[in-house]
């Protein structure tokens, strides 16, 4: 990943992120956006996780290795963003934000 001339890491190209996107949305069928965190509810400590959603924000099931690989995916491409929150990746635009703000954008639906 490229750096910043200070040495953080710059965010993911577009079309970069887009791929990423792309090869997620194959990787689950029917799912519209991905809500990455690090905190799985099924575990005591941090573990990556993914919830996928189709385009009426309907959760999707998604197998462990499919959810923990593309979690993994999304959080290596995006090592800037604040995992201590929930993000959801727009599979469409490979658009990155945080969950909260993606929640009050739809007037607080999923």
């Amino acid at each position: 990943m490229p750096a910043h001339q200070n040495g953080t890491a710059a965010a993911p190209a577009p079309d970069r992120s887009l791929r990423l996107a792309r090869a997620i949305a194959a990787m689950i069928p029917g799912a519209a956006t991905a809500r990455v965190s690090q905190c799985d509810p099924t575990q005591k400590w941090p573990s990556p996780h993914l919830r996928a959603y189709d385009t009426h924000g309907r959760i999707l099931t998604v197998t462990r290795a499919k959810g923990l690989t593309a979690a993994r995916w999304i959080i290596r491409a995006h090592p800037s963003a604040d995992w201590a929150e929930a993000h959801d990746l727009d599979l469409a635009t490979g658009t990155l934000r945080p969950a909260a703000k993606a929640y009050a954008a739809t007037g607080g639906g999923r």
